[in-house]
């Protein structure tokens, strides 16, 4: 499944994302198109009948592939980050996987506290 980078304020891709489903799961429903799902995939899961308890995640660094350099519109070589999200329900099974590929210096998290 093919989807379009998040862009940035100077109009290049932060990251590329690729997500997977068991296919019992996303069969027949909205998960299985190439589309965006409205309220996110998590809150509808949930509404499946599939609710996230758990994510893992693993980081790991290297250089990119030359297609991800290509769509990520990186001038010069430099390492990216590659972060595997698995989200688990419950029972530890998983509903969801993500592998995220950003490039150096174009994320930054922030979160609000309380």
């Amino acid at each position: 499944m093919h989807l379009e980078p998040p862009r940035g304020s100077e109009e290049r891709p932060v990251e590329l994302v690729r997500t997977y489903y068991p296919a019992s799961i996303a069969r027949g429903t909205r998960l299985a198109e190439p589309s965006k799902i409205r309220g996110g995939a998590v809150t509808y899961l949930a509404e499946l009948g599939h609710a996230a308890r758990r994510v893992r995640e693993d980081v790991s660094a290297r250089m990119p592939t030359p297609e991800e350099a290509d769509v990520l519109v990186l001038e010069t070589p430099v390492p990216v980050l590659v972060l595997t999200r698995l989200t688990l329900d419950a029972d530890d099974r998983p509903i969801q996987g993500d592998v995220m590929v950003k490039p150096h210096g174009r994320h930054r998290y922030e979160l609000a506290i309380g």
